[in-house]
């Protein structure tokens, strides 16, 4: 692991704690706008939606630059969609702005680590990745319920600047400052992100061809036999983690009585959880026994389901603790072996993009569906016993296609093979 390396996994902690704070801070504002609760789940379908729509185009265009340069843009094209919020335009708006951003700077992320990495450390690059990227979760998420309560706010409303009016009135504007400043740290550090030399050519600005080149990626890896398992979990997990932390913060106002700062620790303590399953997986779990951990995510969804039958704070800390540890444990090896399989078959810029469309869309539709759950008024408790059950047998069915693929012939022999 070189200086380089560091470099972006600082840029990468800064920006991912930025976008966490402000979801948390946004959830904020839409209560105190009266929004119904359904909308909530919204907030980050707007963040999501542009990885879905830009899929085909944002590999491109991580692959015509360096991806420090990549990253530097995004990060101001967030700062952008804050601003926006600043200028009294709804949230649901603004963060879709900041999901743009998001959704160019993620194929960079990732398709920088093939290039500056061989696949033997890729493993151990995604759990330094991932473990940093649910740390910033964590931190992101308690400081996002912090910045709006009472005490951080009014501290921050104390702050005076002699002879300058800066217009700052309320604890969501002072909050906003906060998170403004954290995206331009990250700025700063993406301008210090070393150029690989890894150059890929011409790419393709023609919208029909590139949205042709993406479709064949996008097949590529699905009928890939390692390709389509690695690409099923990873698409699952991140439709069911994000949809888990609206239960969380909705399970911990209703069943367990907390408000709304208590409840992003909450959402933060699953977080911890998934640190400790990236870093304990990232020590012990290879690329080559990377499809060992599959059934791990089986008793994810199980042990998820047992929520309904918690009504103490003090068992929901170490349940929740213990579920973000399996996602993590089975998520890095998975993600490490996604990304392999990308950079084999194809340049990283697109692998990474083919793979945020298919996680995203999933993130999309999960979050559509338990908006709808709420909108319909179903009993949470059914909600998180039809959650766990779907992710319990999703991840069983890929289980048993992977066992299917194996009888056709020995697929995990192509792990480590080199570039086509």
């Amino acid at each position: 692991m070189n200086r380089g390396f560091y470099t972006i996994m600082a840029a990468q902690f800064f920006s991912s704690l930025a976008d966490n704070a402000l979801l948390f801070v946004a959830i904020d504002l839409l209560v105190n706008m009266k929004s119904p609760g359904w909308i909530t789940p919204l907030l980050k379908l707007s963040f999501t939606l542009f990885y879905v729509l830009l899929a085909a185009f944002v590999g491109a265009f991580a692959d015509s630059m360096p991806k420090g340069k990549v990253m530097f843009i995004s990060n101001l094209i967030k700062v952008g969609g804050c601003l926006l919020i600043f200028a009294h335009v709804h949230p649901l708006l603004a963060y879709a702005i900041v999901g743009f951003g998001a959704a160019v700077y993620s194929p960079a992320k990732y398709g920088i680590l093939t290039e500056l990495l061989p696949a033997e450390k890729l493993v151990a690059a995604n759990g330094w990745v991932e473990g940093l990227t649910v740390i910033s979760i964590i931190f992101g998420t308690v400081m996002g319920g912090a910045l709006v309560g009472d005490r951080v706010s009014s501290m921050l409303l104390g702050f005076d600047l002699p002879l300058i009016d800066t217009g700052i009135e309320t604890p969501t504007q002072a909050a906003l400052c906060v998170v403004v400043g954290i995206y331009m740290l990250a700025a700063l550090f993406n301008t210090r992100i070393p150029d690989t030399g890894c150059k890929y050519g011409h790419q393709e600005r023609n919208p029909i061809k590139l949205i042709t080149d993406f479709a064949n990626c996008f097949s590529m890896l699905w009928k890939d036999k390692l390709g389509q398992i690695s690409l099923g979990v990873t698409t699952l997990f991140w439709g069911a983690a994000q949809t888990l932390q609206f239960i969380v913060l909705e399970w911990a106002s209703r069943t367990l009585h907390l408000s709304y700062e208590q409840s992003t620790s909450l959402v933060g303590v699953v977080a911890i959880g998934v640190a400790l399953g990236a870093v304990i997986s990232a020590r012990f779990v290879s690329l080559r026994k990377s499809l060992t951990v599959i059934p791990v995510g089986i008793a994810m969804g199980v042990i998820v389901m047992s929520m309904t039958m918690v009504h103490s704070v003090k068992v929901a800390y170490p349940l929740l603790v213990l579920v973000g540890l399996l996602g993590g444990f089975f998520l890095v090896p998975m993600n490490a072996l996604l990304q392999h399989r990308g950079h084999v078959l194809m340049s990283a810029g697109h692998s990474i993009a083919v793979q945020n469309f298919n996680e995203n869309l999933s993130i999309l539709t999960m979050l559509a569906v338990y908006s709808l759950m709420l909108r319909a008024h179903l009993n949470l408790d059914i909600i998180i016993l039809l959650f766990g059950l779907f992710l319990a047998g999703t991840m069983l069915y890929i289980l048993r296609k992977h066992q299917r693929n194996q009888r056709e012939f020995d697929s995990v022999a192509l792990i480590g093979e080199a570039k086509h």
